[in-house]
């Protein structure tokens, strides 16, 4: 972004350095200590992915820069160029299922889009090959593909926005077709791709989860259900953390008990079986003789399996996921 604003104004590694500066600067945030692992995780892309304050940085950075390099007379161009990088980042992270909290200190809202993965090749790559070429080349013809490696990214973006749209509309398709009623329908992209599709599905008693390829041959997905934990929600609805959890997911998660322990589980990143964000609440007696601090026990898929699945799924073999932590329950409509 930087290097396109900036073009033969300054030199290439100048703009590249200070854009990537700028597009680090935001995650700088996971390395705050919020006091336990729940708030470290709603605390992350909050005041510091906020399009305000970044707004209000970027002439601050932009004046450091044109100072550093002797460039004054260069103040406003950095300043668009900064404040472009600054401001694209979380946008971009908006776009993934997480949650950015744009409109701090306003209001805490999580925003997230969740049209493409956290991760995706067919996003960086012609960024990359783009911002390579434009450093190797410093020519005119170098800032062109840098230029057609971002509207490439864009387009990508796009496409991934109007994929999900379609997925959606076929997901609630299959739902009514199944008899199921639902309260909230969640679809974002399985990783590293926009062409399969998972799909989470929530009543007040269960979550449903299916996965939908843009090359399947048939629009009828499979769903499997799985027990919400309602009698612990009503029981721990008081519970700090599982509230907090519930807000972030916007309301896809779970609550469990496993050897009398309680937790809490974001449904929205992961596979069933191998949840991301997965947090453990303490006991009943430890909850009893004090506030408990939550920590979470991520549960990561084997990637021997998992990747393999990914990759035939992703061309339309209804094949299921490869793993589950406990029996499928009978769907409900």
């Amino acid at each position: 972004m930087t290097v396109a604003v900036m073009g033969r104004r300054t030199a290439v590694w100048k703009a590249a350095l200070w854009g990537a500066v700028a597009g680090t600067l935001p995650d700088l945030d996971a390395f705050i200590d919020h006091g336990n692992d729940v708030l470290n995780m709603v605390r992350h892309r909050a005041e510091s992915h906020s399009l305000i304050y970044l707004s209000l940085a970027a002439p601050l950075l932009a004046a450091v820069v044109s100072r550093v390099h002797g460039e004054a007379a260069l103040f406003r161009r950095w300043w668009l160029a900064l404040w472009l990088a600054l401001f694209t980042h979380p946008l971009l992270d908006f776009m993934t299922v997480y949650g950015t909290q744009l409109l701090q200190p306003f209001t805490d809202y999580p925003f997230g889009l969740g049209s493409i993965f956290i991760i995706d090749p067919l996003y960086t790559v012609p960024l990359i090959v783009g911002l390579v070429v434009a450093l190797v080349a410093r020519s005119r013809r170098g800032l062109q593909w840098n230029a057609l490696g971002l509207v490439l990214s864009t387009l990508y973006l796009a496409w991934g926005a109007g994929a999900q749209q379609q997925v959606q509309r076929v997901a609630q398709a299959s739902l009514q077709q199944e008899g199921l009623a639902v309260q909230g329908l969640l679809v974002t992209p399985a990783p590293f791709n926009t062409v399969l599709w998972r799909l989470v599905a929530t009543t007040p008693t269960q979550y449903l989860e299916g996965y939908y390829s843009l090359l399947d041959d048939s629009p009828r997905i499979r769903w499997t259900a799985h027990d919400r934990g309602a009698e612990l929600m009503a029981q721990h609805g008081d519970n700090p953390w599982a509230a907090r959890i519930a807000a972030f997911s916007h309301g896809f998660y779970r609550m469990t008990e496993s050897d009398g322990r309680l937790f809490v589980t974001d449904l929205r990143m992961g596979v069933e079986g191998a949840y991301t964000f997965h947090f453990d609440l303490g006991s009943e007696a430890e909850r009893a003789s004090g506030p408990v601090q939550p920590t979470m026990s991520s549960r990561r898929p084997d990637l021997s399996v998992a990747l393999p699945w990914l990759w035939q799924r992703l061309l339309g073999n209804d094949v299921p996921p490869p793993a589950f932590d406990s029996a499928p329950a009978p769907r409900t409509p």
